[in-house]
């Protein structure tokens, strides 16, 4: 897996990062692909970016959490749960979810949807490389989804 390449522009706790096309780390995650393409340490944790590649009705369970996201879908098509309302968006549209939303989505199109995502303050990484790790057999390990995400800060919620 290739990482980003961090320029030597450093400013306090943060640094420049470029990310070429078909770079930057990939780790399957609840049936999806997360790429980073600027992780927290590099941003004094302000912020982090992903993208993340969602097969057809694969995604996150409903959940919340306290730091803020935002989505910006760069093809297909992606079912958003933000509060109690279901609604589908596709490519160009953006999602702002706030800390304490709950919030789901999933792949809604033939082809799998890439979507950016933007977590402020960064905390999903630490998720995200956890689940790739233990989450690999499905169904079965997909009992450790709450406990894993209790740990990082997640409430996953049943469907409704």
């Amino acid at each position: 897996m290739d990482e980003a390449t961090l320029v030597n522009a450093t400013v306090a706790d943060r640094q420049a990062v470029v990310v070429k096309a078909g770079e930057g780390e990939r780790l399957p995650v609840l049936g999806t692909q997360v790429r980073f393409l600027c992780e927290g340490a590099h941003m004094g944790r302000r912020f982090s970016m992903m993208e993340v590649t969602l097969p057809l009705d694969m995604g996150p369970p409903p959940h919340d959490h306290d730091w803020d996201e935002a989505y910006y879908v760069l093809e297909g098509d992606v079912r958003f749960q933000l509060g109690d309302e279901s609604r589908l968006f596709t490519q160009g549209d953006f999602i702002y979810a706030p800390g304490g939303t709950l919030h789901a989505f999933k792949g809604a199109s033939s082809t799998p949807a890439r979507v950016l995502v933007l977590d402020a303050p960064a905390t999903m990484e630490g998720f995200f490389r956890e689940a790739a790790r233990e989450i690999t057999v499905f169904p079965r390990d997909l009992a450790k989804v709450p406990a894993l995400g209790q740990k990082h800060q997640l409430r996953f919620r049943p469907p409704a």
